[in-house]
């Protein structure tokens, strides 16, 4: 500026009654510099700061969906355990069978709720905890039933269940698998020839059709080159129950990538426990097919 020339301090602009020069002054460095001192050091606390979460966003998150998941299957191994101790509790010399009950409940209050959860038009947390609950005794019912006939059969099982889904999310993380448009119409189409099959499997098991004789039916009666047709079936629903999963997956992804509002990471946790408590009944029937001479 031109009031900062060194001209202004000759003795011409001295103010002549006290002395003192009247010349300009700039405003006073050291509070400019303290302002700015101030500025710097709030910006590096917001750069040092943690990372905003979900509860801060109200934005689902990978993390916060992790969580939500891990709850609802804590919910659903206290339902399994409510569940097996129900069915065994009634086993004696006069009663040589677990109960049916908790298999029963649980699989039809479960059905009705899942039936809510996915129609409901905005997701529901105690919904989602009541599946967990229910299917929890499903769970627990059918392990205690099939371990009682397959002695070991629910640790093979639930290692095998765990090692395909492990497989998956791997194989997913690395963006080795992803879903597509191609795939995912084959998958639509082959569940819907499954749960074909499956009901008109469960009417012919009912009617004591010849060819459905045996405890699981079809899978067990009919054979290709000696192989049970469950067999066959078993590994290919397995391959598809881990596709489901990749869709799990992919919808998660997308979810937190357009940033969907934290409540849906319920969503995306049921999504998980439905498909792998599937994955878990169908190897459990595959196990129990391949065990079936023992």
């Amino acid at each position: 500026m031109a009031l900062n020339n060194p001209a202004f301090n000759t003795p011409a602009f001295q103010d002549p009654r006290a002395g003192a020069q009247t010349r300009y002054s700039p405003p006073a460095a050291p509070a400019a510099g303290a302002a700015a001192a101030a500025e710097a050091a709030n910006l590096e606390g917001m750069y040092t700061a943690p990372a905003a979460g979900a509860v801060e966003t109200d934005r689902m998150t990978i993390e916060d969906t992790v969580f939500k998941t891990l709850a609802l299957f804590g919910v659903l191994v206290v339902g399994a355990v409510v569940g097996w101790i129900w069915s065994m509790a009634g086993v004696s010399v006069a009663n040589p069978s677990p109960s049916a009950a908790p298999m029963i409940v649980g699989g039809l209050v479960g059905f009705v709720l899942a039936m809510v959860a996915i129609f409901k038009k905005k997701p529901s947390v105690p919904v989602f905890l009541a599946y967990a609950a229910f299917e929890g005794l499903f769970v627990g019912g059918i392990s205690a039933f099939f371990e009682f006939i397959y002695p070991g059969i629910v640790i093979q099982a639930t290692l095998a269940t765990l090692s395909v889904v492990g497989v998956t999310l791997a194989l997913f993380a690395s963006g080795k698998v992803r879903a597509s448009a191609r795939a995912t119409k084959i998958f639509l189409i082959a569940m819907v020839g499954y749960m074909v099959f499956g009901l008109l499997n469960i009417v012919l098991m009912l009617f004591n059709a010849p060819i459905a004789g045996g405890a699981f039916g079809m899978y067990s009666t009919i054979k290709i080159l000696g192989i049970p047709l469950g067999v066959i079936i078993g590994v290919v629903v397995v391959i598809m129950a881990a596709y489901s999963l990749v869709l799990d997956f992919d919808q998660i992804q997308r979810g937190v990538r357009n940033g969907a509002a934290r409540v849906y990471g319920w969503v995306g946790a049921f999504g998980i426990m439905v498909t792998v408590v599937w994955l878990y009944v169908e190897i459990l029937r595959l196990i129990a097919i391949l065990r079936g001479n023992n």
